[in-house]
């Protein structure tokens, strides 16, 4: 059976520091690993706007050899899938000409659907659900930053998304305290905090949320913010806007974390409204770092999703 990633509950802590590890090999030493999937193609079944998933996944793949298509579900030239096929049929079909998709789609359960069919891996580059690239990344630039990540304490600030979602979860494989500070009718699903929070448990670390974003950033290593207004959410975006009043990062805000804390997110961003120019441009800022990291992330999960290197 294929390894799939719809989610960070596909990883073990171990598995999860296996991808880290290999991540940051391929960040140092890239030509390692040229040609090691040589004669391999992989689907970008997309039916969402992309600049960062696409352009990294593309190039990460062409790096280690292989070959990519991208396949767009609206319009004249689009995917059948996108027009009524379903996705378990498109998974067998798939499965015969190339060796990986990599979806981003809106609705989670179409990326379940299609590994559930699947004799290939299939890569979730970001549902309505989860975002677990952008967490690999993410863990990634504070390894880098931080080193041991231990103790430390990460304050996702904002209404509560697939990113926040993730982040949750890769919290506890990681090692570190994870708190999402929104309205409290902006939460996370109740069904993702509870396995998040089982899975704290286990791994001896914290999964908290909280309502006021001062209180919560106190001694926090990382805020993480993103845009109020996702994909999808444009009808409800004045009155999301009024409900986060409060909930901007801006330089007080920072102020009131540790003094080497650094700003993250996962872009793109609207300046002005989760967070200030002077933050988002500022020194603390790591969000450049964070998406250059989506290309060494993805590599590494690649090459172990397709064995071509060792778990």
């Amino acid at each position: 059976m294929p390894r799939h990633l719809r989610s960070l509950i596909d990883l073990t802590p171990r598995e999860l520091g296996r991808v880290l590890e290999l991540s940051h090999a391929c960040k140092k030493n890239p030509a390692a690993y040229a040609g090691k999937l040589a004669g391999r193609s992989f689907a970008l079944v997309f039916s969402k706007q992309s600049t960062r998933t696409r352009v990294s996944f593309e190039v990460g793949i062409a790096q280690l050899g292989g070959h990519s298509l991208f396949l767009p579900s609206g319009g004249q030239t689009g995917m059948q899938m996108g027009r009524g096929e379903t996705p378990a049929d498109t998974a067998r079909v798939m499965s015969r000409f190339v060796q990986g998709m990599i979806v981003r789609w809106h609705e989670h359960q179409t990326i379940e659907e299609l590994a559930a069919a699947a004799s290939i891996p299939v890569v979730n580059a970001l549902s309505d659900a989860f975002h677990p690239c952008q967490a690999l990344a993410d863990v990634q630039v504070l390894q880098e930053r931080f080193g041991d990540l231990r103790g430390s304490k990460l304050v996702f600030v904002g209404p509560a998304n697939n990113v926040s979602n993730s982040l949750m979860l890769a919290g506890p494989r990681a090692g570190f305290d994870v708190v999402v500070a929104c309205p409290p009718d902006l939460a996370p699903d109740p069904a993702i905090l509870a396995l998040a929070r089982a899975d704290a448990e286990a791994f001896g670390t914290r999964v908290g949320v909280e309502s006021d974003p001062a209180a919560a950033v106190e001694g926090a290593r990382a805020i993480y913010t993103d845009t109020w207004v996702s994909m999808g959410q444009e009808a409800e975006a004045e009155a999301l806007r009024k409900k986060l009043d409060g909930f901007c990062v801006d330089a007080a805000l920072m102020k009131r974390a540790r003094p080497d804390a650094v700003f993250m997110h996962c872009l793109p961003a609207h300046r002005g409204e989760e967070v200030t120019d002077e933050v988002l441009d500022g020194p603390q800022s790591i969000v450049l770092d964070e998406a250059e990291n989506r290309l060494h992330a993805q590599k590494a999960l690649l090459l172990l999703l397709s064995e071509a290197e060792p778990w």
